[in-house]
Formats: C-alpha cells, sequence, structure tokens
C-alpha cells in the first residue's frame, strides 16, 4: 500500500473521499473512514462565512478525532481575507487546509469563486501565497481541466499553486462547463503530474478499485480521489485499498450488508443532526445506496414525502425483504 506525503503530513494510504456539498457530511465521512479512506475531505465552508460567524458554519467544521487525518476545504476569492481566516481557524483538528478552485455550481461562481478562479492566474497565485504563508499546515488546491474547453489551463494553475506554496494539487479531469457530464480527461490529469513536483490527486469517473488501479497507471498520479464513486457506496475504499494492496477486490456487499450500513448510517444522522435534518439528508443516501435494486424507483418516490427516522427505516423492507 502506498503511502502519501502531503507537506508534513502523511497518510495511511492514498484513497482520498473527495469534497461534495451536502455528502461529506460528518456522518458520511465517518462511514468512509472505517471503509479505510486515507484522508477526508470535508464539505467546502465559505471564508467569508467564517469572517462573519455565520452560525451553520460551525456544524459543518466539526471534526471528531475518530475521523483524522482530515482536509478542511475552503472558498472564496479574496486573498486577504482568505488568510486571515486560515489563520484564525488553523487551531482546529484538520491536518491539510484546501482551497477549492473547481466547484462549478452557478452561485459560487458568479461570485468568482470556485472553478471561476480558473480563469484568473494572478489571483490563484495571490491567494495560493498569502494562504499557504499564513498557516503552517500543509495548504493543497482543488482544481479542475479548465473553465471551459477553449481554456484549458490545469498545468499552468497547478505550476502557479506549486510556486506559490501549494503542498499538493488535485485535478478533476472536467471543466466547469462539463460539470459532471462526459467523461473525464485523464491526460490532463498525466499533464499536470509530468508539469510539477508536488504530489497530483486523480479525480474524475473513479467507480471501481479497476478504475483506481487504471488511472494510477495511466497518469502517473500520486493519489486518488473519489466523489460520486462513493455515493452510496462507502466500501470503494476498503475495495480499492485492498486491491492495490493485496491485488484482490473483496466482494461486493450483499443486501443485508448494504441495509447495516444504511441503518448506521441514518443513526449517525440522528445523533448528530437530529430528526428533521438527519431524515432530509438521509433520503438521498438511501437513494443512492438502493439504486439498482428491484422497486428501487418507487422506493425513492416513497421515502421522499416520510418526515421521520422510523418510517425511512421501516420502508427498507420494500427493497430487502427479510429472508
Amino acid at each position: 500500500m502506498s503511502k502519501l506525503k502531503i507537506g508534513n503530513v502523511t497518510l495511511e494510504n492514498n484513497v482520498i473521499l473527495a469534497p461534495m456539498a451536502g455528502v461529506t457530511d460528518l456522518p458520511f465521512r465517518l462511514l468512509c473512514k472505517e471503509q479505510g479512506a486515507g484522508l477526508l475531505c470535508m464539505e467546502m465552508v465559505s471564508a467569508k462565512a467564517i469572517h462573519y460567524k455565520n452560525k451553520n458554519t460551525e456544524a459543518l467544521m466539526e471534526i471528531r478525532p475518530e475521523e483524522v487525518p482530515v482536509s478542511l476545504q475552503l472558498f472564496g476569492s479574496e486573498p486577504d481575507l482568505m488568510a486571515e481566516v486560515a489563520k484564525q481557524i488553523e487551531e482546529r483538528p484538520f491536518a491539510i487546509l484546501d482551497i477549492n478552485m473547481g466547484c462549478p455550481v452557478p452561485k459560487v461562481v458568479n461570485n468568482g469563486e470556485g472553478s471561476a478562479l480558473m480563469k484568473e492566474p494572478k489571483k490563484v497565485e495571490e491567494i495560493v501565497y498569502k494562504v499557504s504563508h499564513a498557516i503552517s499546515k500543509p495548504l493543497t488546491v482543488k482544481i479542475r481541466k479548465g473553465f471551459d474547453e477553449d481554456n484549458v489551463n490545469a498545468v499552468e494553475i497547478a505550476k502557479i499553486a506549486e510556486s506559490a506554496g501549494a503542498a499538493a494539487v488535485a485535478v478533476h479531469g472536467r471543466t466547469r462547463q462539463q460539470y459532471y457530464s462526459g467523461q473525464a480527461d485523464w491526460d490532463i490529469i498525466a499533464a499536470v503530474k509530468d508539469a510539477v513536483s508536488i504530489p497530483v490527486i486523480g479525480n474524475g469517473d473513479i467507480t471501481s478499485p479497476e478504475k483506481a488501479i487504471e488511472m494510477i497507471k495511466h497518469t502517473g498520479c500520486d493519489g486518488v480521489m473519489i466523489g460520486r464513486g462513493a455515493q452510496g457506496n462507502p466500501w470503494i475504499f476498503k475495495q480499492i485499498t485492498e486491491y492495490l494492496d493485496k491485488g484482490i477486490i473483496p466482494q461486493k456487499p450483499g443486501p443485508a450488508q448494504v441495509k447495516n450500513m444504511i441503518q448506521k448510517h441514518a443513526r449517525l444522522q440522528l445523533e448528530i443532526k437530529g430528526e428533521y435534518t438527519g431524515v432530509r439528508e438521509m433520503r438521498k443516501h438511501m437513494s443512492w445506496y438502493t439504486f439498482g435494486y428491484p422497486n428501487s424507483a418507487r422506493f425513492r418516490q416513497m421515502i421522499n414525502s416520510m418526515s421521520s427516522m422510523d418510517e425511512l427505516l421501516g420502508a427498507l423492507d420494500q427493497i430487502f425483504p427479510d429472508e
């Protein structure tokens, strides 16, 4: 198993949970950690929201001892503010700070944040330089292939990030224009790997252990980052690490294991977020967990109107009848 060193942080393995807004919350991260993820990336947090002490950001930044090491991801576009906030939160128990330069969502992009930063190399340099020099923890940057096909500049941005003080860069092989459609371009990840000497983490279309190995061989990347491939499938980390370690792919979880994982996930949601939020968060996760099972489309429709966790868990018998 390949350990991965990012700055002064050594990860047990190089298989990483990608940051996903509304997905990589504390309950889900705890499950991915149990399954062997080498690093857990949190949901992105607005630097401005931290600065103005927005009450909702505190819950977003909760980290438990059993999930470390964790990467906390900031988004923003003001270099001085981001550096100030980074310094202010550095004592929190995250191991690595990441800057989001890949989010494609219009409300983020229209503010000049997320993947909009790919269009402003000078600002990227200023942000990375100021933030990396404000803190002693390693700083990483998550980027895309480019803003659109006419502006493919991941190599340029990665080189700027490296020279400004970034300890690693994660590259999603799609442009902002693509969102999550089409195929990820792994050649751009290989080009970034050739261009910089800091670790490069490949992201995009890793949905199985075979795909993880394929990406590593194709790009030479130092680590793999799993996003949508982990939705409803925290087992993917165990599958990939065992495949990398022993060359064998563990069996896919059977219905009983899937049901147990859903129940465990629901209990964590209830404990950490309470019933109202927990139920609403759990609906989408249950849709992902049960995708492809008989009656899953009808099941998804049914659970969307449910408002108690008991109801949700009771509905699981529709998909996983007791044998």
